[in-house]
């Protein structure tokens, strides 16, 4: 019994850790640019396909890499692609919505996810296909008596440091405070000799970097990728934000474990729990809408008329 709570505690713990690496990237992206970027999930799933690309390239023909030096060469190329991705797309659409009704800039969004989806399933080989993806890490590690895969243990540390990082970078260097600055006004930011322009640019570049790790450890997860797997991430690290609240990253961490522990739950109490999984966390999302819109976290906003 010990040993299947430890096993639970720990998905839980992996699963939050993945979901909290999207939701950053939708409360970083909401919180500088007042946009709901509903195509960030479709973005982030594009890592895992760049990183079988690159491990296939790698490992074949003249270059010979080893399997374990290719996968992390290739998941540091897929890092930096998903990231300039993202600037590329806020560049393209997403910044000529930045001051129109918010309908429109989600329905923009929604139109790009989709676009981004059917790119992959249409030109990459076999893209309708699932594609097998390695696991990541290999091995276990024995801590406090207990044997851990070395791929959760993985995860959970370097979500982890991600978000320290972020917030250390968000807090403590000149480029967060511009970030934060473009944030609270961005026509005082200008006269502060700051360009709002560069400021989107690093917030979608840093927002889509997190959230392709995110991707990258989804799919090593599951132990398999589809083209399609950016919508039910994208919804659950969405999902994870608003409960936390839109523009909290505290709030993104929170909504994260939140959601993986109703999974965890559903999955040990229900039959067949792994069915009604999805069912459970949008019956809690609509519970903290219903009782806190702002999320659980979050801050009303006010707004003249």
């Amino acid at each position: 019994m010990d040993a299947l709570l430890a096993q639970y505690l720990l998905n839980w713990l992996v699963l939050a850790s993945i979901y909290a690496l999207v939701a950053l990237g939708f409360s970083l992206l909401f919180g500088v640019l007042n946009v709901i970027h509903f195509s960030h999930g479709d973005v982030s799933i594009t890592a895992p396909f760049v990183a079988l690309a690159m491990i296939q390239i790698l490992t074949g023909g003249m270059l010979g890499f080893d399997t374990v030096p290719a996968a992390l060469i290739a998941c540091l190329i897929a890092i930096a692609f998903v990231g300039l991705l993202g600037v590329l797309l806020d560049w393209l659409v997403i910044r000529r919505f930045r001051n129109a009704p918010a309908m429109m800039a989600l329905v923009a969004t929604v139109a790009l996810g989709t676009v981004v989806r059917e790119l992959i399933r249409s030109f990459y080989p076999q893209g309708s296909n699932p594609k097998p993806f390695p696991a990541l890490v290999t091995g276990e590690v024995s801590l406090f008596g207990l044997t851990i895969p070395a791929f959760s243990l993985t995860v959970i540390v370097l979500c982890i440091a991600m978000v320290a990082a972020l917030f250390a970078l968000m807090q403590h260097t000149p480029l967060g405070m511009r970030i934060r600055a473009v944030a609270e006004d961005r026509n005082t930011a200008r006269l502060m000799a700051i360009n709002p322009s560069r400021m989107f640019a690093a917030t979608f570049l840093l927002a889509s970097a997190v959230g392709a790790i995110g991707g990258l450890f989804y799919a090593s997860h599951a132990g398999v990728v589809r083209f399609d797997f950016g919508i039910q991430l994208g919804l659950i690290g969405f999902s994870a934000a608003v409960i936390g609240g839109l523009g909290s990253m505290q709030g993104a961490i929170l909504g994260s474990l939140l959601i993986a522990g109703i999974e965890m739950l559903a999955q040990a109490l229900l039959a067949d729990g792994a069915s009604y999984r999805l069912v459970c966390i949008f019956v809690l999302v609509i519970c903290v809408l219903v009782f806190k819109p702002s999320g659980l976290l979050g801050k009303p906003v006010f707004e003249k008329v």
